[in-house]
């Protein structure tokens, strides 16, 4: 699903431990790293398909995390051409797909490590995870990510207990 100037609705999930660190997830087979992230799909709310995500990518249910908060507004960014995925040819009538338009949620794990599993699905998205420091992040996303990810970590951080400056 689309919207009309060509963005994918999305959740962004910035997963915490005790002491806010956050979980850092290696795509499967490749070199990146990331947040869990994921499409909503056309009848879900934001934090029906957080949950979702949550279960997909890396194996937690609600029962192991507590919600700490979400971002107040849609955070954009474009995909570069070259990671774009070709639209059909002939396939009129839908906006041309320009990027991501996403809800970041701020989660603590109230669960246990061992909770994580990222092999749920039959085509899993992270093959290793990590905990890191939050402002970290920014330095190890893809580059045009990092606006979207220093808005929602800047809005997100004042939820933390004790969050570092």
């Amino acid at each position: 699903m689309i919207d009309e100037r060509g963005y994918r609705p999305n959740v962004g999930i910035v997963l915490c431990n005790a002491e806010n660190q956050v979980f850092w997830a290696k795509r499967h087979g490749g070199d990146g790293w990331q947040f869990p992230q994921g499409g909503i799909h056309g009848h879900e709310a934001p934090e029906q398909a957080m949950y979702r995500e949550l279960r997909e990518e890396i194996g937690l249910l609600a029962e192991h995390v507590e919600v700490l908060g979400r971002t107040r507004d849609w955070l954009y960014y474009d995909i570069p051409e070259e990671f774009r995925r070709r639209q059909a040819s002939g396939d009129t009538g839908r906006p041309e797909f320009r990027g991501q338009k996403q809800i970041w949620f701020l989660l603590r794990l109230v669960g246990r490590e061992s909770d994580v599993q990222l092999d749920t699905t039959h085509k899993p998205e992270f093959e290793r995870w990590r905990w890191t420091d939050y402002w970290r992040t920014l330095d190890e996303i893809i580059p045009f990510k990092r606006d979207v990810y220093r808005t929602a970590l800047t809005e997100l951080e004042s939820l933390l207990k004790n969050p570092r400056s």
